[in-house]
């Protein structure tokens, strides 16, 4: 994927101190509120200390009770925690740290991050450079909203974000889309995948599945999903498909997860019938072990940014179906080169498309290699140059893209 790059130059990013104790010069200030199992917060556990071992300088600045939580803390990295459990009331703490730290970039996630950010950096006059992050369709998702609530939403967005020195978003349909309702210019966006792939990964995916289904398969094939139980997953339109499916193949379907929508999905299983055949096991502390011995994937979502589940289950070799929603999927699958793409919300394709991809799938070894290029060495390369930060020598850690 390539990247709308900014035509601007970049400031000028002050030199870090020998230790982390120091006040300034720290290269990247991080912003963001994240729960524990979201991918977010999936995104700058891999990301951050990517960047780190390439010797960049991190603050890591969280609100109570929010991540981003990282697995392993990098010696550059500083965690700050900030004294409020809500993103609209640190804007004041915000000041005071650019203020006093002035780091050279701040980058920020999400919609109400990325406001008070903008707000937050004005207020403090500060001269580094501002970088926005939406993982996000955002028109469709500001059509699931209310009126008001959206009017006001899009309004702050056309108003706020251009003040920003660029904005990244993880495909190239969620860049067109959010230019297409603020007007902003696509030379002020970048394009960088999320980064998905690590070696961390591949030595969970290798350690035994904790669900029955998969850890004693037994001839039966097993579909399985991942992902909030909410609407915007739309599993209700899998279960429907999978009722087709397991008339003609002797399957089970896991769809891993938590949400608002686990008893109106268990409604529908037992409704449909399905008690048994459907599993809702909640969300697993290593997925990737439950994927790598699944026989399909599938994403059935209404709207993604991205889609980091298929890029996942394509790294570990395993096939899958998508809807064809904005946006992401088509282009991780490449316009249906790595899995078949379906309509949103439509049951009989989508069960066509799991009975044709459990007849007959891409092998293992192609759906790996398609997914090299989300490994976290490629895109934290692709993040620094967005945020203006070389990699100092002697660092290591790092490839080139």
């Amino acid at each position: 994927m390539n990247t709308f790059q900014s035509s601007r130059s970049h400031p000028r990013i002050s030199t870090p101190p020998a230790g982390l104790e120091g006040r300034n010069g720290m290269d990247l200030a991080v912003f963001c509120a994240t729960s524990p199992h979201s991918g977010v917060n999936r995104l700058f556990s891999n990301l951050l200390p990517a960047m780190a071992s390439a010797g960049v300088t991190i603050d890591l600045l969280k609100i109570r009770n929010h991540g981003p939580y990282l697995h392993k803390l990098h010696p550059n990295i500083r965690t700050l925690e900030l004294p409020v459990s809500h993103v609209l009331s640190c804007a004041p703490h915000l000041v005071k740290y650019l203020k006093r730290v002035r780091p050279g970039t701040i980058l920020t996630d999400k919609d109400r991050v990325n406001r008070t950010c903008i707000v937050a950096t004005r207020l403090a006059k500060f001269s580094g450079r501002v970088m926005l992050r939406l993982g996000t369709t955002v028109s469709t998702n500001l059509h699931s909203r209310g009126v008001v609530d959206r009017s006001i939403q899009l309004l702050s967005m056309r108003r706020l974000y251009p003040h920003a020195d660029g904005i990244i978003f993880p495909s190239r349909g969620a860049a067109q889309d959010f230019a297409s309702i603020t007007g902003m210019p696509e030379d002020r966006f970048w394009v960088i995948p999320n980064p998905i792939l690590t070696d961390d990964i591949l030595d969970s995916a290798r350690l035994p599945a904790s669900h029955p289904w998969l850890a004693h398969k037994e001839g039966t094939r097993i579909i399985a999903a991942f992902g909030e139980l909410c609407a915007r997953k739309d599993f209700e339109t899998l279960i429907r498909a999978f009722v087709k499916v397991q008339k003609d193949i002797p399957s089970r379907l896991v769809i891993f997860g938590e949400g608002r929508r686990r008893a109106r999905l268990e409604e529908l299983i037992h409704r449909l019938e399905l008690n048994g055949q459907v599993s809702l096991p909640g969300f697993v502390s290593n997925p990737f072990a439950e994927m790598a011995k699944a026989d399909l994937v599938v994403l059935s979502s209404k709207w993604e940014g991205f889609g980091n589940v298929l890029a996942e289950a394509m790294a570990l070799g395993v096939p899958v179906v998508s809807t064809d929603c904005p946006s992401g999927p088509r282009e991780i699958l490449e316009d249906g080169r790595y899995g078949p793409l379906v309509p949103v919300g439509d049951p009989e394709r989508l069960a066509d498309a799991i009975r044709r991809t459990l007849r007959s799938a891409p092998s293992p070894q192609e759906l790996r290699r398609a997914a090299e290029r989300y490994h976290v060495h490629h895109c934290a390369t692709r993040y620094m140059t967005a945020l203006g930060i070389k990699t100092r020598r002697g660092a290591t850690g790092m490839r080139d893209a």
